[in-house]
């Protein structure tokens, strides 16, 4: 068992005014979850031509088991596809999950599939407008998946980016139904993501060719999994962990490995009340009910902690509100200031999540997190021991058990509390007169953490692209790129940008970016105040800004500045988007059906959420 301090008076703190904050949407959140806990099994509250339906394509001995034996049912959430390397391997997961489910004596069905993109083929494109909205969209699939209602618990087999808060938003509105997420691991380690980066900076400054570039990328992108850096998917997964919501341990085991496949049917059990570690009577509770406010700041520490992506500051806001639950950047920034960066992972650092899984991974960054009194010990999890089954690692022999990973197996890639890389988190809240943003400070050189340079202005990241091609960005220099937001096109990710922007570091000018769009989970080292709030489409003070304004992000002190007098500012007329513009982003590759989306979506600080 892992020891524990008395929970850190900050983190105690926080939770109790997200408590308070939450009384209100979080009680009549509970209250309909009871009254759905309340009612009678789905095959005996239906009527008879919806259960024949329902239960129409099983083979006759399942039928016999739900119907007549009232056997479980399991509703599985599926987001296969082979487009995604992270995806592909679910192709075989429902069959594995539908005989270990007949050895147990239940019943299991594919509820439904969900549509998973890649954002990295996507990226720079058209189609990364849809991505962040794709998140919606996967909680809605979640939801028409399990409105059939003829289910007893749910598996949900997804990974990537949008797709696992997705698919965490979807369940949190069936939060009667006790939840596992089934995760399938990350690729093998190709081509280290520092020399992929440096290939990506040659060919921005055009001393390689494409030739040499895919080469590279193709010898870092390589195989069935997750991208091996540290970004939004991965981080998902450690998140995941943090909350209780998978076998301890599952994150991060590679596809096609053995445990892979038990930890799958492990998965099964656990979800049945079965799991190797459970006790007599357990079963997981409610998803909804496990979902609380203690749970949300575990994943809100894991991921200060351990340096994740910056996208969870938007899709961790809309998960919690899917379970009555209001946190915001304010939350972030508080528990940022007291909880150590335990974890080197790249961009963060050098290492990929192969080394970091061997160093420990989830298991040691939960185990030294509750020894240091950083997480609510007193979770409910899908497992009988609670959360501090989650500082543990699963055997990489069969049967499967479970050691706690006390210590690091490379202190270069974790550490425990009492001697971190930094001693606050890795994500840091910038205020000031251009609205409030986010920083990702653990990617970025310490020396870098405050910029003062002029701006350039740019309207879309094309702009931004030409301009330094054209040699003009050769100097001190603040990329202001705007109408980058949800409600303006969809707030896509700018990852593209991260090489021109990292070539003009490199050569010793003061660079930094700030925009109301998004950067990957993967993009670090540039000084970027991103996420700025409100957005400049409506009326936020991006639209101000003017070519040579002197900008400063200092993320030391957390403020981000336009060196003009109040008087100046409060005169400085509001540009609008060009109506060329507007069209361009309103049209072609699908966005057309997505303008309901942009209309309705909230700041990025309150989830960019297209459903309230």
């Amino acid at each position: 068992m892992t020891p524990h301090k008395t929970l850190h008076t900050t983190i105690a703190a926080v939770t109790a005014r997200i408590v308070q904050r939450s009384q209100t949407s979080r009680s009549a959140y509970l209250q309909r979850l009871d009254v759905a806990l309340r009612r009678p099994r789905g095959s005996e509250r239906l009527g008879c031509a919806n259960v024949a339906h329902a239960f129409a394509a099983l083979p006759t001995h399942d039928k016999l088991r739900v119907v007549a034996q009232r056997a479980p049912n399991i509703g599985i959430v599926t987001a296969y596809n082979d487009m995604l390397s992270a995806h592909a391997p679910y192709a075989t997961y429902p069959d594995v999950v539908k005989t270990e489910a007949r050895r147990l004596g239940a019943t299991a069905q594919v509820a439904g599939g969900v549509p998973a993109m890649c954002d990295g083929v996507t990226q720079g494109t058209p189609g990364m407008e849809l991505s962040l909205f794709s998140r919606d969209v996967i909680a809605m699939a979640t939801a028409v998946s399990l409105s059939h209602d003829v289910f007893d618990a749910a598996l949900m087999l997804g990974v990537c980016d949008k797709i696992v808060p997705g698919l965490l938003i979807g369940a949190l509105h069936f939060g009667h139904l006790p939840t596992v997420f089934v995760p399938a691991g990350p690729m093998t380690s190709g081509l280290s993501n520092n020399e992929k980066s440096k290939v990506r900076e040659q060919a921005a400054q055009g001393l390689v060719g494409r030739d040499a570039l895919l080469q590279a990328e193709s010898a870092a992108y390589h195989a069935e999994g997750t991208c091996t850096f540290y970004g939004t998917a991965n981080s998902n997964q450690m998140l995941l962990e943090a909350m209780g919501l998978h076998v301890p341990g599952a994150a991060f085991i590679n596809p096609g490995a053995e445990v892979r496949s038990e930890l799958t049917r492990e998965a099964v059990r656990t979800v049945l009340g079965q799991g190797t570690s459970g006790l007599p009577g357990f079963t997981p509770p409610p998803i909804g009910q496990m979902v609380d406010e203690r749970c949300i700041v575990n994943a809100m520490v894991a991921l200060l902690a351990t340096g994740g992506s910056t996208n969870h500051l938007i899709h961790w806001v809309a998960v919690a509100r899917a379970a009555g639950i209001q946190i915001d950047w304010d939350d972030f920034a508080s528990l940022s200031e007291v909880v150590p960066l335990l974890a080197r992972v790249y961009p963060n650092g050098a290492a990929d999540v192969n080394q970091f899984q061997a160093a420990g991974g989830p298991g040691f960054v939960i185990g030294a997190l509750l020894e240091a009194g950083l997480m609510h010990a007193d979770v409910l999890t899908v497992r009988a021991g609670g959360i501090r089954e989650f500082g543990s690692a699963p055997s990489a022999t069969m049967p499967l058990t479970w050691m706690p990973v006390s210590a690091s197996g490379d202190a270069s890639i974790l550490r425990k509390a009492a001697d971190p890389f930094a001693t606050t988190g890795g994500l840091k809240l910038l205020t000031g007169n251009l609205g409030r943003s986010v920083i990702k400070v653990s990617a970025v050189p310490e020396d870098k953490h405050i910029i003062e340079a002029p701006a350039r202005v740019f309207d879309s990241q094309d702009a931004l692209q030409a301009a330094f091609k054209a040699g003009e960005l050769d100097r001190d220099v603040v990329c202001v790129v705007r109408w980058q937001g949800p409600q303006a096109n969809g707030m896509p990710e700018l990852h593209k940008l991260t090489p021109p922007l990292a070539v003009l570091q490199g050569k010793d000018f003061k660079v930094g970016l700030v925009t109301d769009g998004r950067m990957s989970g993967a993009s670090g080292k540039i000084p970027a105040a991103i996420h700025v709030s409100p957005e400049a489409c409506t009326g936020g003070p991006l639209a101000k800004v003017q070519d040579g304004d002197i900008i400063r992000l200092d993320a030391t002190m957390g403020s981000l500045q336009v060196l003009v007098t109040e008087a100046d500012w409060a005169a400085r007329p509001v540009a609008t988007m060009q109506v060329s513009l507007q069209d361009a982003n309103a049209l072609g590759m699908g966005r057309e059906l997505f303008t309901g989306m942009r209309r309705h979506a909230q700041t990025a600080e309150l989830g960019a959420c297209t459903w309230l």
